[in-house]
């Protein structure tokens, strides 16, 4: 009976690791087509679009942000991300401490709710958003789009943060509070403090979605000298006219600062991601 378990034991091993890694081939794919026809010419991408360039084509990077409209667009796309992401940052913990910590009538009610808008695509909503930010005059404007980009994020971030304060041992808050601690302290100072891998998490995670989002900054941010990086990728694709090698320049330029960002928080985002999901 040895023989036969330790084959399927050993069959199921190379299952498990073969089924890995064609789901790491297939999630590379994208990256590979991405980098490779950035470098690329017109010519060398319609001959074959899955080959290795024979030369590093560096004129694509200039064709998808060129002139001053890159500057400009990375520095909207930077200020609508690190906005949007502190701002909701900040709230997300005040409001996930009083879920985790705290008891008032309708907690329970009030949070359901809000994991609710969790299942609200943002595309149903961008014709209301439109009609009350005309209203506010806070169309073509960084807080109009902020503050949507913080309504968005901050059913997620509650929902992470509020299960991570969750899993901190009552006894340290309890010893905080018989030190003289009030609500405040606890939170500042002993809270915050252990939920570095969440908080570190819910930024990669945040960040990721506001820099890549296009339906609101199109939307929302009209004007040319407000256009975000995505935006202006999307222009390169028009009825008459598609540069492929261009749109994946710009794309592959897009996604360096992403990547540096979770190379920076790779330390603590696994344990975000499990720590928080588990009580």
């Amino acid at each position: 009976m040895d023989g036969p378990k330790r084959l399927w034991h050993w069959a199921g091993a190379g299952i498990r690791q073969l089924t890995v890694a064609a789901a790491t081939l297939l999630s590379l794919f994208p990256v590979y087509f991405m980098v490779v026809s950035a470098f690329k010419t017109k010519g060398e991408y319609l001959a074959s679009k899955w080959d290795l360039p024979h030369s590093f084509f560096l004129h694509n990077f200039v064709t998808a942000f060129a002139g001053e409209k890159f500057f400009i667009r990375f520095a909207n796309s930077t200020i609508l991300t690190v906005g949007a992401v502190a701002v909701s940052l900040v709230i997300a913990c005040l409001a996930a401490y009083a879920f985790a910590r705290m008891d008032f009538p309708g907690k329970r009610t009030l949070f359901n709710l809000i994991l609710s808008l969790m299942v609200v695509p943002p595309v149903v909503m961008v014709v209301p958003l439109f009609v009350s930010m005309v209203r506010w005059g806070l169309v073509n404007t960084y807080p109009g789009t902020i503050l949507i980009y913080v309504g968005l994020l901050l059913p997620f971030s509650i929902y992470l943060m509020t299960n991570f304060f969750q899993t901190i041992p009552k006894e340290i808050v309890e010893a905080a509070r018989m030190d003289g601690c009030s609500n405040q302290g606890v939170f500042w100072k002993i809270m915050m403090p252990l939920s570095a891998p969440a908080l570190i998490t819910l930024v990669v995670v945040n960040a990721l979605w506001v820099w890549n989002e296009l339906l609101i900054a199109l939307v929302f941010m009209q004007k040319d000298e407000l256009k975000t990086l995505m935006v202006g990728i999307a222009a390169l694709r028009s009825r008459n006219y598609v540069d492929i090698p261009a749109t994946m320049a710009g794309l592959l330029i897009a996604t360096i600062p992403i990547v540096v960002l979770y190379l920076f928080g790779q330390k603590y985002f696994i344990r975000g991601l499990v720590s928080g999901a588990v009580k």
